[in-house]
């Protein structure tokens, strides 16, 4: 004999399945318009923080310890699809507004974001230049900010806020796309 509350249980179980599944799938795949500027989402509370003026650096080699510290500085920023500011940052968003806050401007997505700048070798990767991994789709699909020693610091959707992890772990690992240095 069917319950309520049997019943009610199948029915939560197909919402997560057909509408949270997808939704959390999408992760950093995020379409969107390609921007020269991180732009906030619409009616976000919080505006995009600045750098102090004096912590801008002019050459490519100085933008490096920069961009990582302020990435580190962002951990436990909650993920959110398709942001890119303070209240919350998809991949390729976080990615993009750390970069604007020292001056140098990315595309919006992933993709695009691959494009840009020197490609690397993975024994050629150093702090504070992207790596690439493929996660959602076929290509480059998820980004983050090299910190040195195989880490990276990046906004992904699971457990929901920017953190640091390994790129050389099983995982991240066996889904590499590959590196580019922008600064």
């Amino acid at each position: 004999m069917v319950t309520y509350r049997s019943l009610l249980q199948v029915l939560a179980s197909r919402f997560v399945f057909w509408v949270l599944v997808p939704i959390l799938a999408t992760g950093c795949a995020a379409k969107g318009p390609v921007v020269a500027t991180p732009r906030p989402f619409p009616g976000a509370a919080v505006p995009p923080r600045s750098v102090p003026e004096g912590e801008r650096a002019d050459t490519p080699d100085s933008v490096q310890p920069a961009v990582v510290s302020l990435a580190l500085s962002l951990r436990g920023t909650p993920y959110r699809n398709g942001g890119s500011d303070l209240a919350g940052f998809d991949c390729s968003g976080f990615v993009q507004w750390v970069f604007a806050q020292h001056g140098t401007s990315l595309p919006r997505e992933t993709r695009a974001q691959y494009d840009e700048g020197k490609k690397l070798k993975r024994d050629d990767v150093r702090a504070g230049d992207l790596v690439f991994f493929e996660t959602v789709s076929r290509g480059p699909s998820h980004v983050g900010i090299a910190l040195g020693a195989g880490q990276f610091v990046h906004a992904p959707s699971s457990r929901g806020v920017v953190r640091v992890e390994s790129y050389t772990s099983r995982y991240w690992a066996s889904r590499w796309v590959g590196a580019r240095r922008v600064s």
